[in-house]
This record gives C-alpha cells, sequence and structure tokens, in this order.
C-alpha cells in the first residue's frame, strides 16, 4: 500500500469581504455572496509568500506524519505564485524543515492543479520504491486585478502531504487524469495579473474536466456516488462544486465538509488540497474519499484514497484546517489589503 502518512494545513489570518471590495467597484455583493457563495477571502501578510505558507503546512504534516524529515526524498510544491522566476521555491522549503541535500526537489505549475501533479509524483516515486517519503505541497497566494472578478475569490493558502508506505492514514486506491489545451486562463511572462476568458471558463474548461477525470476514475474503478463519504472539487467559487457534484450524483452532504471557498476564497493550488485536508480531520476509517482537482490550460487529477484505522491517532497532532479558518481573524479595509497585495506602492 501507498498513501498519506502525514498532512498539513495552512490559512492566513487576515480576512477582508466581499462587500468590503464591492463597494470599492460599485459591484453587486449580494450576487457573490448568493450566486457565488464566496463570503470572505484570506489574504497574505507583508512577509507571507507560497514559501512561509508551504513551511507552516509542511511543519504540520510532519507533526502527523511522525518521522525525520531526513527521511525524505522528494519535496515538490506546486504553485502559480512562486516568489521566484528564476530560483526554487523547494530547495527552501526543504532545508527549512530540516531535510538533508540528498533529496528530490522541483518547483511545479499547472495553474491550480500544481499541487495534484506533486501529490502524483511523489505517491508514484514512493510506489516504485526510489524514495521512501514524499512531500507534496499545494500553495499560492493568487491574484486578481483591481475590479476583476477575480479579486473576490483570490487568495492564499497551502496544504501539505507526505506519502509512504508504512503508518499510512489514507491510501491511493486508484488514480486518473483528464488533460486538454483549453486556454481559459492564463498570464504571461512579466504580467502581474491573469487574465480569464470569461464564461468560457465554465462549461469548456472546469465542468468539461472534472466531470471527465471523476467519471474517468469511478469507471475505471467501478465506483458510483454512494460508495463516497466524501468528495472534494477544485473551489473557484461556492457555486461550480455543488454544481458539479450534483450533476455526477453525489449530495451536498458529501461535498461541505471539503467546501472551503466561501469562508476563505479559492486558494488555487491548494484549493482542492486544503479541502482534502478538511475532510481528513474529520474522516473515520474506511472513509472512501474522492479528490478531483482542476488546473486552467486546462486538466483534471482524481483520486480515490480509502482511510485507515491510524487516522484517529494523528487528527488531533496539528491544527485542523476548519479551526484555522474559524480562529483568530483580522479584517482589513480595501486599502490595507490593497497594499498587502502591493496593488498600491509607496511612491
Amino acid at each position: 500500500m501507498v498513501g498519506i502518512v502525514g498532512y498539513g494545513a495552512y490559512i492566513p489570518r487576515y480576512r477582508i469581504k466581499v462587500e468590503e471590495i464591492a463597494k470599492v467597484w460599485g459591484a453587486d455583493a449580494p450576487s457573490y455572496k448568493k450566486g457565488l457563495r464566496l463570503e470572505e477571502k484570506s489574504v497574505p501578510y507583508l512577509d507571507q509568500d507560497t514559501i512561509t505558507l508551504s513551511v507552516e503546512a509542511s511543519k504540520n504534516a510532519l507533526k502527523r506524519a511522525g518521522i525525520n524529515p531526513k527521511e525524505i526524498g522528494a519535496v515538490y510544491v506546486g504553485s502559480e505564485s512562486h516568489p521566484y522566476a528564476v530560483k526554487p521555491s523547494g530547495t527552501i522549503v526543504a532545508e527549512a524543515i530540516g531535510a538533508t541535500p540528498e533529496v528530490y526537489c522541483a518547483d511545479f505549475e499547472f495553474a491550480c492543479k500544481a499541487g495534484t501533479e506533486a501529490m502524483h509524483v511523489c505517491y508514484s516515486l514512493v510506489k516504485s520504491e526510489e524514495i521512501k517519503y514524499g512531500l507534496a505541497i499545494g500553495a499560492d497566494t493568487s491574484q486578481g486585478a483591481p475590479g476583476d472578478a477575480l479579486e473576490y475569490s483570490a487568495s492564499a493558502g497551502a496544504a501539505a502531504f507526505i506519502f509512504g508506505k508504512d503508518n499510512i492514514i489514507a491510501e491511493v486506491e486508484a488514480t486518473y487524469s483528464f488533460m486538454t489545451d483549453t486556454p481559459d486562463f492564463w498570464r504571461r511572462e512579466h504580467q502581474h495579473y491573469p487574465r480569464h476568458g470569461g464564461r468560457f471558463t465554465g462549461e469548456k474548461a472546469y465542468f468539461r474536466h472534472i466531470l471527465g477525470a471523476a467519471r474517468g476514475i469511478m469507471e475505471k474503478t467501478g465506483t458510483k456516488a454512494e460508495d463516497f463519504s466524501y468528495v472534494i472539487f477544485h473551489q473557484p467559487n461556492g457555486k461550480f462544486p455543488l454544481k458539479v457534484g450534483k450533476m455526477l450524483g453525489f449530495s451536498q452532504e458529501q461535498i461541505e465538509t471539503g467546501l472551503l471557498v466561501p469562508k476563505i476564497g479559492n486558494t488555487y493550488s491548494g484549493s482542492s488540497p486544503l479541502g482534502l485536508t478538511a475532510v481528513l480531520d474529520i474522516a473515520k476509517p474506511g472513509d472512501r474519499i474522492l479528490l478531483v482537482s482542476f488546473g486552467s490550460g486546462a486538466g483534471s487529477d482524481a483520486f480515490i484514497f480509502r482511510v485507515t484505522e491510524r487516522i484517529r491517532e494523528v487528527q488531533d497532532k496539528a491544527p485542523k484546517t476548519w479551526d484555522i479558518i474559524n480562529g483568530k481573524k483580522f479584517y482589513l479595509d480595501y486599502g490595507t489589503y490593497a497594499k498587502f497585495r502591493g496593488k498600491i506602492l509607496k511612491a
């Protein structure tokens, strides 16, 4: 068996409400709250970036795994907001958590599914016995142009998973990927903010690929919606995951635990991985979990996990995701938020 032996989450404490953004741009806040189920989002502090978020999430994963970080053979960080264009995030994370120099390391990019790509590679390296443990991270401090629809959801957070063969808490039963060249969202070199295809990002991109990956893995494994205790989809907003879940036959109860976007926004590469951490926090032995990510450009990765008895031993060894979300928060006005995100600069 190969699976997750430790997991961790981290979300900044700073928040901004959708009403605060809407009043600056004259937008209709209720449409974001009711239609897209967006209430507020996380905001990274001035000294927080993808690397610092990744380190915090990884430390929490190590607490649950109970392993020596020197046993980690690979560190992969998936993000579309790496602090450096040319300099890896992974080497800093690896050294910060105490990994040895003899470690495979790389940064991954695939829009919002870079984190699940890292998970798949770590899983595969462990399965092939190339490494004993692999650390996969999905983290972002995502960007949205002032006044753009993305500004209401683009947020920050990180999820980390350690894969191995010993003391597994969630076995990987199957994986599946579905990819096409669908240019629904992009950001060229030297551009600060991404651009998107508006409504084109829905049916042609998100729904086509989530459905393709979910149906593919369920057909591969002979499973149905009722065989799963929980399902997590990528969360660009609160509406899309519920809609695609209904199309696949899942109930709202199966989705709600891992649906974090109304309270923290879209953490991009951390989106569906963070949803998985929230589910693992309350999962019981024997529970089956379906995870389906989505990344623009476009593609989806799907995983089926089965929770083991060891889950009860590790759930309380690090902060739980919903406890982080509902813990101490600091709300920002738009001006302070714009300063934190580099939208206004000192002359």
